[in-house]
């Protein structure tokens, strides 16, 4: 099945975070895209520096006065977005000029979408990361997708799903008309956008799949990833929890054995 979707249809929100130095990298990367599409940028921590560079960028600015927090950030720049297709880029991460080329190209191939998604690599130190521990079980987890024949298989990514979080949630864009107004549920901290997708992986239609890595996720020490881990090993519950949500408390508690070691690759 082909569908229409085009640049006219998407828009980036990039969710900006007080005084991040990256930002301006992402900025640049969304505009070099090779399909041109909308840019905003929404905040929770409304600073002059943020509005400088959306001054400078010429980006529509907006300003969420409400109680911060990861899930009320992204629902709120996700609601930002008027178009059919919408991705949330995060303010430390890059977009390789392609991204939105691939993203459309999947979500027109793909027979009802709900969502799309890419492979990523790290950026460590200012430089990319193709290869290490985690990202192979990602693409491992991933692997059954590798074909558009399985984009629409429930079964197979519930059981992907049932692993771990093999997808990365900035390289992910949504289709809004088959969403929720508020996409992430508010409470979690650590493993909002891995209960988002268990919640959506029961739907019928696509979870599209571009197996090209095509953004940059950027691993460092201020990033909320990073922070939530080091809190008295903050994502363990969440971890948990998720895991219980596919098997038995025995099962779930093996998974956990292993799934901990995973989280030291997102810390320097």
């Amino acid at each position: 099945m082909k569908n229409n979707f085009t640049a006219k249809d998407h828009t980036f929100v990039i969710c900006a975070y007080k005084e991040s130095k990256y930002l301006k990298n992402c900025i640049r990367s969304l505009e070099n895209q090779t399909i041109k599409s909308r840019i905003l940028i929404a905040t929770s921590t409304g600073n002059s520096y943020i509005r400088e560079l959306a001054k400078q960028y010429q980006i529509p600015l907006y300003e969420n006065d409400a109680p911060s927090g990861i899930a009320t950030d992204w629902n709120f720049a996700y609601r930002q977005a008027h178009t059919r297709l919408v991705t949330i880029a995060h303010q430390d991460d890059i977009y390789n000029p392609d991204y939105l080329e691939k993203i459309l190209y999947a979500v027109n191939h793909a027979k009802d979408p709900i969502l799309a998604h890419t492979a990523y690599y790290e950026i460590r130190d200012g430089k990319p990361v193709c290869k290490n521990r985690l990202l192979t079980i990602k693409r491992i987890l991933l692997l059954p997708f590798t074909t558009r024949k399985t984009w629409n298989s429930i079964f197979l990514r519930r059981r992907s799903l049932s692993f771990g979080c093999g997808i990365c949630c900035p390289s992910v864009t949504y289709v809004k008309e088959r969403l929720p107004e508020e996409p992430f549920a508010v409470g979690c901290k650590a493993d909002l956008d891995w209960e988002a997708w268990e919640r959506y992986s029961r739907l019928p239609g696509a979870f599209c799949y571009v197996k090209k890595p095509v953004m940059g996720h950027r691993v460092h020490e201020e990033s909320e990833t990073s922070h939530v881990i080091g809190e008295n090993n903050g994502r363990s519950p969440e971890d948990y929890a998720m895991f219980r949500k596919f098997w038995p408390e025995w099962m779930a508690k093996l998974l956990m054995r292993f799934y901990q070691k995973g989280q030291d690759s997102n810390q320097l």
